[in-house]
């Protein structure tokens, strides 16, 4: 999953999203003397929601529709794709309005840079700039992201071109995410229980 699915699905802890957002930059195993609990739970989240994505059979139905094209690029593709169906359907998810959630959401990351590894900090000023967290709702949004990532590959991805398979497909990747989301969601409420109860349950 992208940035806005590890933010929500971090619950109502700053300390948990804050190691959710980062965990793609951090290595190792000894994250409680890095880090400290609240966020390591964070990092350790994120590398669950990672592990569940990856094997999840739907998700790959996803992933077999791009990879004759993109190959290996094939699941960073999908994890913006389905940012981009979290973020355009929010209030099915969250009763917080999504321009009020991502402003937290900045606010909190904004607040703990010392915390943030380099190439978080790096990235992080892009980001609210450009508003991405809202603006992935948009197919424009959705191709700036991956316009953006295919330029800091070291190969020849196409991942700027893959929005043409989002409209070409667009309600396969809309009906896989609302199959397969529900059921993260569950996985990162069990996760987190011991910690602090619930994430954000599905709205009736």
């Amino acid at each position: 999953m992208n940035f806005l699915a590890h933010i929500y699905l971090s619950g109502n802890n700053p300390s948990v999203m804050l190691g959710n957002f980062i965990g793609d930059f951090v290595k190792g195993r000894n994250l409680v003397d890095q880090f400290g609990g609240a966020i390591a739970k964070g990092i350790e989240l994120h590398r669950e929601i990672d592990s569940f994505t990856d094997h999840h059979a739907v998700v790959l139905q996803s992933k077999t529709r791009l990879r004759p094209k993109y190959r290996h690029y094939a699941p960073v593709i999908v994890d913006v794709f389905y940012d981009h169906f979290l973020s355009k359907n929010w209030l099915h998810y969250h009763a917080t309005p999504l321009p009020d959630f991502a402003r937290m959401a900045y606010g909190i990351l904004d607040e703990h840079q010392a915390l943030l590894p380099e190439g978080v900090r790096q990235l992080l000023p892009h980001m609210v700039r450009g508003n991405w967290l809202v603006n992935y709702g948009e197919l424009w949004g959705i191709e700036r992201a991956l316009t953006g990532l295919s330029r800091r590959t070291r190969h020849v991805s196409l991942m700027d071109e893959s929005v043409v398979e989002l409209e070409a497909f667009y309600d396969d990747f809309r009906q896989e995410f609302e199959a397969f989301f529900p059921e993260l969601i569950n996985m990162a409420n069990t996760f987190l229980l011991p910690l602090e109860g619930p994430v954000f349950p599905l709205k009736n």
